[in-house]
């Protein structure tokens, strides 16, 4: 976390510009050098790995790659000034300026412990090439810290999709926290690399879900963004799914379900968020949900209440079990985040304004951000201290639905109460100055 000016808190560190990844349609036709794309069974491919001898999914707490998390700041802070918020009630003040951290901010369990691995990994293997499948995190600065360890991160291209002809056997491989799809994970262990997992457990936690769902013959309906990374591991283990973004969507796919409707349209709608072959005429009569980890638990369970109802419609409450499943795959952590921004922002009158940290590709801390600006309090959504300029007192900030705003004048005059959270994937930076 850093303190700017005398008044300005801000998580977060140095500024990379965020990585644009498109994916035509998913895992099973993403654009990947050498990786085959046909279906596989992802939960035989996760058990083999095991088996290779090459593959670790735990961290050691290694100490000395937690003293280089520490020089590097990427870690819990013990001492700096977001330490010191805690000791003193999460409230910071100065002057006629009152700062306010909320209850549950910053770095998740699943997101520390994937950024401790691959420090890990780097220690136990100085002398080998190493690569990461994706961004380990949606944060610029902890990315930035790897690749000066010389980790590759293999960054998806608008048109090229991942190359992954440069490594070789022997090699370090890192999945992110999102997780690799169930093609990339069999292409390695095929490759003879040495694999690390860092997935976080809670994504895990929805990959036996959809595989569940897939056994008992029942079509995925994910809530999630088609392209995120962790949606796009998750479709991988699923045999059918279609990928709603939000209540608008499944409204609409509540209602095909219902009454029926144009193929073509439907096809056209979801184009990039449905399996391969995927018919909306025989593929939604037996359903399950499953979530990205990062979205709104209330959306989440309303979609979830939507379908069951649709289903209790169309067969009847005899038949519910048969046509609808649901598994609790809601991240813990994510909603903590969540309910510590509501909770700080109760009363809009006692916060002036938010300052909402984290990485512009980082969906959670757009959900943040989507939060603040519901309630009706000016908030600002940067990733670095690098977007405000104190001395002109202007930032450049990022909405919750994607819009880059420079704003002037944000920071009014004292006295003035300053809310702040931070995303789950921003570390405590300790570094700050007045």
């Amino acid at each position: 976390m850093q303190l700017l000016g005398h008044q300005q808190l801000v998580m977060g560190g140095a500024q990379r510009p965020p990585v644009v990844r498109r994916c035509a349609r998913l895992c099973v036709q993403c654009t990947v050098a050498g990786v085959e794309t046909e279906k596989i069974d992802g939960r035989t491919i996760r058990r083999s790995l095991n088996q290779t001898g090459r593959y670790t999914r735990q961290p050691s707490n290694n100490t000395e790659s937690q003293q280089l998390m520490d020089t590097h700041g990427v870690g819990y802070s013990s001492s700096g000034l977001v330490a010191q918020m805690r000791e003193n009630g999460n409230v910071w003040q100065q002057g006629e300026v009152t700062v306010k951290l909320a209850k549950a901010y910053g770095y998740c369990w699943g997101v520390e412990r994937a950024v401790r691995m691959a420090y890990e990994a780097r220690n136990s293997f100085p002398d080998r090439n190493m690569f990461i499948t994706n961004e380990i995190i949606h944060n610029p600065e902890v990315n930035e810290r790897l690749r000066e360890l010389d980790i590759n991160i293999v960054e998806e291209t608008e048109n090229k999709g991942k190359d992954y002809s440069n490594i070789q056997k022997g090699d370090v491989v890192i999945f992110p926290a999102f997780g690799a799809t169930a093609q990339e994970m069999k292409y390695f262990r095929d490759k003879g690399v040495q694999m690390v997992d860092t997935t976080c457990p809670w994504v895990a936690k929805v990959w036996n879900s959809v595989d569940t769902y897939t056994k008992k013959n029942s079509t995925s309906v994910i809530h999630g963004k088609y392209s995120h990374e962790e949606t796009v591991a998750t479709a991988s283990f699923a045999s059918d799914y279609i990928i709603v973004k939000d209540l608008k969507e499944a409204q609409y796919l509540c209602d095909y379900i219902m009454f029926g409707g144009s193929k073509e349209e439907f096809m056209a709608k979801f184009k990039n968020a449905v399996s391969a072959g995927f018919d909306p005429e025989t593929m939604l009569v037996k359903v399950g949900l499953a979530n990205q980890t990062t979205m709104l638990k209330g959306e989440t369970e309303q979609i979830g209440k939507m379908l069951e109802q649709t289903m209790m419609r169309k067969y009847g409450p005899d038949k519910l079990q048969e046509h609808f499943i649901v598994m609790d795959t809601i991240c813990d952590a994510t909603q903590e985040r969540q309910d510590a921004l509501y909770d700080i922002t109760a009363d809009p009158k006692a916060i002036d304004l938010m300052i909402v940290v984290g990485g512009f590709n980082s969906s959670n801390t757009s959900h943040l951000q989507e939060i603040a600006e519901h309630k009706g309090i000016p908030s600002y959504w940067v990733d670095s201290a690098a977007r405000i300029d104190v001395a002109g007192n202007k930032v450049l900030h990022k909405l919750a639905y994607g819009e880059l705003k420079e704003t002037s004048g944000w920071l009014p005059a004292g006295p003035l109460t300053i809310g702040v959270t931070s995303g789950a994937s921003t570390p405590d930076t300790r570094r700050w100055r007045r």
